[in-house]
């Protein structure tokens, strides 16, 4: 055995000066990195699951790119050239307990279920889409790597840590952490709606998707549903919008902006009973299409946008005592015609320019 240059098992080359496997006749280095190298080839997928399984860290990973690309127009409100500016939609995204409090319309995150929850299917959207956030024009859209990891928080649960962000204007029942936050009118709303209706089913809802609509659920077994038609925009004509008629009972927010939709068109409408939402903006509506809406009693958003409604229409509308937002800028109305809706519904936000 002596020095161990000869032995059985080992013997080295003077040449490379590697040392060799006597049984295998393969250099012992060499040998080892193959057996290293098939090591780690089952190694690698684990190590990758470990590291999706991470949890992720809400201000070191989310916040930095929400500040960057959302918290502009979604923050406290604030003074800017005397005139004050308010979160879009009401929604707040600068502070744990306002994010949660979600936006007018209630929640806009599922922890759980990225896929239901509006602020991040959002960021998902054609950029093309009306819906789509942030708007393109405003700030820098997500990158596929910041909405994959955005999307994999709120899988996660979406906890925010330590995060408390900015409690201005948070109202004293609410915890820094939002995790105790006060049920909203619109909330409420849409959970007496709910009482005794039963979940629908996809296929009640297939003739809305073949004329080019788009059909979710407010949320995760909710019997509620939101419609539009903004895929097919002014394809969308009186036909394909009496489709909904079939899960009416069901619509709780209805879009029918920028399609073709006409007065006549606005018929089906009349069976909503439970439409909290309705978008008519950039439509050829009139005050004639607005005599289909005096029985939504519980219509609670109204935009008239760009539409031909006039102060004649305006009088149609003060006896939907639950409507407390209504957009009338650059519809053909007058300053005496909103004073007056105003004055029959005290509670409204009215915006007309």
């Amino acid at each position: 055995m002596g020095d161990g240059v000869n032995s059985p098992r080992e013997r080295r080359c003077s040449e490379g000066g590697a040392f060799y496997n006597a049984d295998m006749n393969t250099p012992l280095n060499s040998w080892y990195a193959r057996w290293m190298a098939l090591s780690l080839v089952g190694l690698i997928p684990a190590t990758l699951a470990q590291a999706q399984d991470e949890e992720i860290d809400f201000e070191k990973q989310i916040w930095p790119f929400l500040e960057r690309s959302c918290v502009k127009c979604h923050k406290a409100p604030f003074e800017e050239n005397g005139k004050t500016i308010k979160p879009k939609a009401g929604l707040r995204m600068d502070g744990a307990w306002a994010f949660k409090a979600g936006s007018e319309n209630g929640s806009v995150m599922e922890a759980g279920n990225a896929k239901e929850s509006e602020i991040w299917w959002r960021t998902d959207l054609p950029t093309d889409d009306d819906d789509f956030m942030p708007p393109t024009d405003k700030a820098d859209p997500l990158s596929p790597e910041e909405k994959e990891l955005f999307k994999k928080w709120i899988d996660q649960g979406a906890d925010f840590g330590e995060w408390v962000g900015n409690l201005e204007g948070k109202p004293k029942e609410v915890s820094n952490t939002g995790e105790k936050l006060p049920v909203s009118e619109i909330q409420e709303t849409y959970t007496k709606l709910s009482e005794g209706l039963a979940v629908p089913k996809e296929d009640m809802w297939k003739e809305v998707t073949a004329a080019g609509g788009r059909v979710m659920p407010l949320a995760t077994e909710s019997p509620l549903l939101s419609v539009d038609f903004r895929l097919v925009r002014e394809e969308a004509d009186d036909a394909k919008v009496a489709t909904i008629a079939k899960i009416g009972e069901h619509i709780a927010q209805l879009d029918l902006s920028k399609t073709s939709v006409t007065d006549a068109g606005l018929a089906p409408i009349e069976g909503l009973k439970r439409v909290v939402r309705l978008d008519l903006n950039q439509t050829g509506i009139t005050d004639a299409g607005l005599s289909h809406l005096k029985g939504l009693e519980n219509l609670n958003y109204l935009n008239l946008y760009g539409t031909g409604v006039t102060d004649a229409g305006l009088k149609q509308l003060e006896s939907i005592k639950s409507l407390k937002n209504v957009y009338l800028w650059e519809a053909k109305v007058t300053d005496k015609g909103v004073k007056s809706l105003q004055k029959a519904l005290p509670e409204a936000k009215i915006v007309w320019k």
